[in-house]
């Protein structure tokens, strides 16, 4: 089953993808679910309705639908660094002992082909085309062998970064953060579809391959990651875990290949499906609201 947040000139809302198209959940369900970390988080109440429906001809096609990211605000998004060999070999540094976590603003998220904003305050734009976990319950020290339980699904993802403001303190929250940063979607995959350690991907920058990888090769599996934040931290409902990325991003060539104005970057997991993210300038104007 795979899950979307999508719009025909209108308000966001849930919806499931099938063969054809979108189905509009609200449109089929009593007491639709009002987002999709509604219908997450009460996944219990509405899994075997979406499964009856799951047949029905779809209310528009994809084409003529606007897909949004997938969770459009989540609570929280944690994000591991350092989490495949040759992204860490082409970084110089050692493989990490312990788990290397940060945050990035939920602000940062934005849609499967949104534009990425190229920063005014910077011209080291960078891609890390990533696997994305979607968290499916509230849950606090999980143990690996039960981390599966705690995933709703998966879905593709760009940690955008801007390497100088990244660099510049000890801390990687700004450089991480900007608006659009994190693009994901183009829909959910639900977790017992898949198996997220046997998937490849690929990041392509203008049609050429810059990333490639299996998520087998993690140094961090997405089980660990669950069991190690829990220790820390409660996730609920609809958190995002970016799952790391593998070698080859824009800062490690030589010389650096910073993403430019008009550049389009794709990041594609098979069985996931792509997201395509055209960069464009960033505001530049105050905004107060």
């Amino acid at each position: 089953m795979r899950l979307a947040t999508f719009s025909t000139n209108d308000v966001p809302r849930p919806g499931l993808i099938v063969s054809d198209g979108v189905l509009d959940i609200s449109l089929h369900l009593v007491g639709a679910p009002r987002d999709m970390t509604d219908l997450i988080a009460n996944w219990s109440q509405f899994h075997s309705k979406l499964d009856a429906i799951s047949r029905t001809p779809a209310d528009f096609k994809l084409g003529a639908a606007k897909l949004h990211p997938a969770v459009p605000r989540p609570r929280m998004i944690f994000a591991i660094g350092l989490n495949y060999a040759d992204h860490i070999a082409e970084a110089g540094l050692e493989v990490p002992r312990h788990q290397i976590w940060f945050s990035k603003a939920v602000t940062a998220v934005s849609g499967p082909y949104d534009p990425i904003e190229l920063p005014a305050v910077s011209e080291q734009l960078d891609y890390e085309g990533e696997l994305v976990a979607v968290i499916g319950r509230r849950c606090r020290n999980v143990p690996r062998e039960r981390a599966k339980e705690v995933i709703f699904g998966y879905c593709a993802g760009n940690d955008v970064s801007v390497r100088d403001w990244q660099m510049r303190t000890s801390q990687w929250l700004l450089g991480k953060s900007f608006d659009t940063h994190a693009p994901i979607g183009p829909w959910i995959t639900m977790a017992d579809a898949i198996d997220p350690h046997s998937l490849d991907l690929r990041c392509l920058v203008n049609g050429v391959k810059r990333q490639e990888t299996n998520t087998r090769h993690m140094v961090f599996d997405c089980y660990a990651q669950v069991e190690c934040l829990t220790k820390v931290v409660t996730l609920e409902p609809g958190d995002l875990l970016f799952t790391g990325t593998c070698g080859g991003v824009a800062a490690a060539h030589k010389p650096p290949c910073w993403l430019r104005n008009g550049d389009i970057v794709r990041v594609e997991i098979d069985g996931l499906g792509a997201i395509e993210n055209r960069v464009a300038p960033g505001p530049t104007n105050t905004s107060i609201v």
